[in-house]
């Protein structure tokens, strides 16, 4: 069957399953349906470990009678699996509460993107298991033969992903839209003197030319496990604390947390009620996006038919907008800004698009000349923001700067602060902004963070 086809007869189901529910009583409905297929080579110590090859396809609808709406999934895409999703979830929409915030988004509310946003490629389906194994195997290759300390690896993998997302709902909406993505990492093992230091680095992408070199990949991982041979603790301080791109994208990721519509109407977030306000100093702009072509964020749709879009969250560290689906508009009295995300089931989330702090225009080499004596924070372990109270502690890893010059690796220790005061500190923001996931960040200057080391 050609894929037109599969397209065509996806949508058709997920229409047919609206229908259905309606004809069952359900006063509105929509209806998801999700495949794919996956594939992930893993290897280690230049021998393949495990293959994994799935594939996978289910629908889920969900269904509304007046404001009570019950939902339900399958895999089975018979006509008697989808007739049995449809009269469960019309079963539990009898019996459960009513919502007066439940419902479909407004009719003027829907709609796509329309032209190639670049999220499907067609050479990462026609890619041959041997081919991305030797991925993987030249990762790793490289890794060892950048530095004989590389003594051994956690393996490196090459994975890739073929998907497509089909979505209809009784108010006359319905689409599809096409996903790929493929990745290759690695996580060499470096000896020295009797210590080990281990590290990894990754590409990913949603077209195959985008991705870096194996070569790359295995070279930026060993120098970064080399690095952190001889690691020490610090005495407990108060510094000046950089956090490159890797583990900003991690602290922007509680931000993310603190704006999510969830989270602000059930008073969750210490940003709740502070639309307007200066909450971040003014070097620092946050902005979600899900119209950038080719990211992996970025959707013509979101997960209830409402056309993705460009939002300003935090501008000149003012906060400008909240992330919302319908549901958690309603409960804020505000619009969805297209940010409702979900599995094949259920009711909606709020998730990312492109979820990104703008870059600004000083290199990490500058922006590290410029301390005397501070903190390079290359991992984060455990922990996090507290989004109730912005309370921020997590065990970090990275290099002691000093006299404007990373000078040694420190490790075991835990940075600690408070992510109100963490956002008003941001003294400056790097020109380096990656978009290695739907959260992205440059590296970052927050002006001081308590060190906890001996």
């Amino acid at each position: 069957m050609s894929g037109a086809k599969i397209k065509e007869d996806l949508e058709q189901l997920a229409s047919d399953a609206v229908e259905r529910a309606l004809a069952g009583g359900a006063t509105d409905a929509e209806c998801t349906i999700s495949e794919g297929e996956e594939f992930s080579a893993a290897v280690r110590m230049r021998e393949v470990e495990s293959l994994k090859e799935a594939g996978s396809r289910g629908a889920g609808i969900r269904v509304l009678r007046g404001q009570r709406a019950g939902s339900s999934y399958t895999s089975d895409l018979s006509p008697e699996g989808v007739a049995k999703m449809v009269n469960a979830a019309l079963a539990l929409a009898r019996i459960t509460s009513e919502d007066p915030h439940a419902g479909l988004p407004e009719a003027a509310d829907l709609g796509a993107l329309a032209g190639d946003l670049q999220l499907y490629d067609d050479a990462i389906a026609h890619m041959q298991a041997e081919w991305k194994i030797e991925q993987a195997k030249a990762a790793e290759r490289a890794a060892f033969d950048f530095d004989p300390r590389i003594q051994n690896s956690e393996g490196a993998s090459f994975d890739s992903h073929i998907g497509r997302r089909v979505f209809a709902n009784s108010r006359g909406f319905s689409g599809a839209y096409r996903t790929s993505s493929c990745g290759l990492s690695v996580v060499p093992v470096a000896k020295d003197n009797g210590g080990m230091e281990r590290d990894y680095w990754h590409t990913a992408a949603r077209i195959a030319a985008r991705l870096e070199s194996p070569d790359t990949v295995g070279r930026r991982a060993a120098e970064r496990a080399i690095r952190r041979l001889g690691a020490r603790k610090v005495a407990t301080q108060k510094v000046p604390v950089i956090f490159e791109p890797r583990t900003a994208r991690a602290l922007l990721g509680d931000v993310f947390d603190a704006v999510n519509g969830s989270a602000i109407y059930k008073h969750a977030s210490f940003l709740t009620d502070k639309l307007g306000e200066k909450i971040a100093a003014a070097t620092l702009t946050v902005v979600d996006d899900a119209t950038l072509p080719g990211l992996f964020g970025t959707t013509p749709v979101d997960d209830e038919g409402v056309a993705s879009r460009r939002t300003m969250v935090i501008e000149g560290g003012v906060l400008k907008s909240y992330l919302l689906n319908t549901y958690t508009g309603r409960k804020l009295g505000m619009k969805t800004t297209g940010n409702a995300s979900r599995g094949i089931a259920g009711n909606a989330g709020v998730g990312p698009g492109n979820f990104f702090l703008q870059a600004g225009t000083r290199s990490p080499e500058a922006m590290i000349a410029g301390i005397r004596n501070g903190f390079y924070v290359t991992e984060l372990i455990g922990g996090g923001g507290n989004t109730v109270t912005g309370d921020y502690s997590s065990g970090a890893a990275g290099l002691w700067i000093e006299n404007g010059e990373l000078a040694y690796p420190v490790s075991g220790i835990t940075i600690a602060g408070n992510l109100k005061q963490m956002l008003m500190d941001v003294e400056e923001v790097g020109a380096d902004l990656e978009f290695r996931s739907s959260i992205a960040a440059p590296t970052i200057l927050i002006r001081e963070m308590t060190i906890s080391g001996e």
